[in-house]
């Protein structure tokens, strides 16, 4: 057998339960596709409906409706172009649950061959399990001779050497397909990114091509949706020369390889087909990888929500600065307001350091003093709370007013211009609760509630060498974090220095590890155990906190169900 046959990697957004405007980008890939002489498309996971979908599922109209655009999308193809896509289906038979997670062959109007999903994740943010039956074993899908051996997502993620975790599963769906004769490797993702994976995830699949002696196309869905940041990141493995085509990240996509095939051996050639459609700068570092994944995640968020336009709080400090900047890149300059709240606590500098960062942005930018509702807060509340007794030692009622009374402002604004108010609270504060409810934890999307504050540290250094600038001034970067809500406070009255801080969060929240194991790291045992207890008292505001995009392996938000009324100490 001799001859090769052309593929195209067809890396899209979708937006969950926009069946139309799926179909559309669906179908206009899949004409390109055929105008660039491919023979095959493939697409991601669920691209027809949109991952995650979640409850929506439980909804009877919404599969019917995925399977009618599935009708639809199949005659509208181009005759003669095989596609791969994502989508969900009916199970048939006594199946435990009445849905399948699956990949379809069309062609020619038809569904030829259909692959369900056999390994259903139920850790972290995903409950497959909740919804789908589970697949069982497949044979390999042969076209024009060549045999495609496809999973699903999940399904590639229980190899025997996968260097991001241990296995979880007692089979090996890619094996068991090599096992039955396939000839490429073939898995449609819907894999969010974490900053783990972006090196990660890649060395894994490489690892797959080379073991199992098979050429590996791999496609992930790209986009936001609600705090999930999919980074698309696909491409083409060989087992002899490892990752040989890398798309976009963070932006759809569009690639055509070419499979070789010599004396029944297919092989995968990548040479003058142009590896990528966008000529943006791949980020390679964690800095700017989660830079671009944040604008991402806040731009889709927005969008498919029905913003164009956003609002945020800009105090001057190094947490509402990186949001801003974040918020320029996503949604351009011109759908950015940026409000300082000044008050009798706030330093001089504030003000003018948050008006050099939005000057230096081309955003919009107001102070709106909180003086005056203040004091009116003040006059009615004083009197009354003191005729209830004295305050205790260290009572922040009236720090939180004021924070209050920033959400006041910022809501007000978001109401009357229908703008997205952007939380701009850091994981460390979330993690031991140093915010307000209602306050700075007002919001529609908390930007950053995933970035750890010496990484903010670490992103802002990034925006500015990515500008060539001093964007963010360099006041905002040496003054000490403060929430300016008492006279000379700083965030170390109340905290550790976040460089003891975050370490301590990152084994407790992200690894789990016990407090015993912990300090015998060296970390000192009073401030470990005041810091676990401050994380678990916290937890009543973080289920009230707006979604938060997410980057680490253990972000605050539906990977992390913690109770909150429980007395357990770790």
């Amino acid at each position: 057998l001799r001859g090769t046959m052309r593929v195209a990697l067809c890396q899209v957004n979708p937006t969950v339960g926009d069946f139309a405007g799926n179909r559309a980008r669906i179908l206009a890939m899949a004409e390109r596709a055929a105008r660039e002489g491919a023979r095959l498309a493939v697409f991601p996971e669920l691209a027809l409906c949109g991952y995650p979908p979640r409850d929506l599922l439980d909804v009877p109209v919404f599969v019917e409706r995925a399977e009618r655009a599935l009708t639809e999308l199949a005659d509208e193809l181009p005759r003669g172009l095989a596609v791969l896509l994502g989508t969900v289906l009916r199970a048939s038979g006594q199946a435990a649950r009445p849905l399948r997670n699956v990949a379809v062959l069309l062609l020619d109007g038809q569904v030829r061959a259909t692959v369900a999903k056999r390994l259903l994740p139920t850790y972290d943010v995903f409950d497959e399990d909740r919804y789908f039956e589970p697949g069982g074993p497949s044979e390999p899908l042969a076209i024009d001779g060549i045999r495609f051996g496809v999973t699903i997502c999940e399904d590639a993620w229980n190899d025997v050497e996968t260097p991001l975790r241990e296995r979880r599963y007692p089979e090996d769906p890619v094996a068991d397909l090599v096992a039955v004769g396939a000839d490429v490797l073939v898995n449609v993702a819907a894999s969010p990114f974490t900053l783990p994976k972006l090196h990660g995830r890649p060395a894994m699949l490489a690892g797959i091509s080379a073991r199992h002696g098979r050429p590996l196309l791999f496609v992930n869905q790209v986009g936001g949706n609600d705090d999930l940041i999919f980074d698309g990141d696909s491409g083409v493995f060989s087992p002899t020369a490892g990752r040989m085509l890398q798309m976009a990240r963070f932006e759809e996509d569009f690639a055509v390889v070419t499979l070789p095939i010599e004396a029944g051996t297919v092989s995968v050639r990548t040479e003058g087909v142009g590896t990528v459609a966008s000529a943006s700068e791949r980020a390679e570092t964690p800095e700017g990888a989660a830079l671009d994944a944040l604008a991402l995640g806040l731009r889709d968020y927005a969008r498919k929500c029905g913003f164009e336009r956003v609002v945020l709080g800009l105090s001057g400090g190094i947490d509402s600065a990186l949001v801003a900047c974040i918020a320029a890149r996503a949604m351009g300059p011109e759908a950015v307001l940026a409000l300082a709240m000044p008050s009798r606590y706030s330093s001089e500098g504030s003000v003018r350091d948050a008006r050099a960062l939005a000057d230096g942005l081309g955003i919009a930018f107001d102070v709106v003093s909180i003086e005056p509702l203040f004091e009116a807060a003040e006059r009615q509340l004083a009197p009354r709370l003191d005729a209830r007794g004295a305050p205790s030692p260290g009572d922040v009622t009236f720090e939180n007013v004021q924070a209050r009374l920033r959400g006041l402002v910022l809501m007000a604004y978001a109401n009357r211009e229908r703008r997205l108010l952007l939380s701009t609270g850091n994981k460390s504060e979330v993690a031991v609760g140093y915010c307000t409810l209602y306050g700075d934890m007002a919001g529609g999307l908390a930007v950053i509630s995933d970035v750890p504050k010496t990484m903010v540290y670490r992103l802002a250094a990034e925006v500015n060498r990515r500008a060539g600038r001093e964007l963010i001034p360099r006041a905002i970067f040496e003054k000490p974090p403060s929430a300016e809500l008492r006279p000379d406070q700083t965030d170390q009255d109340s905290l550790p220095p976040y460089e003891v801080l975050d370490p301590i969060l990152e084994r407790l929240v992200e690894d789990g590890r016990p407090l015993e194991a912990i300090v015998a790291e060296g970390y000192d045992e009073a401030t470990v155990r005041r810091v676990a207890r401050l994380v678990r008292l916290a937890e009543y505001k973080r289920r009230q906190m707006p979604p938060g995009l997410i980057l680490t392996k253990k972000a605050f938000g539906p990977g992390r169900r913690m109770p909150i009324a429980h007395r357990f100490e770790g």
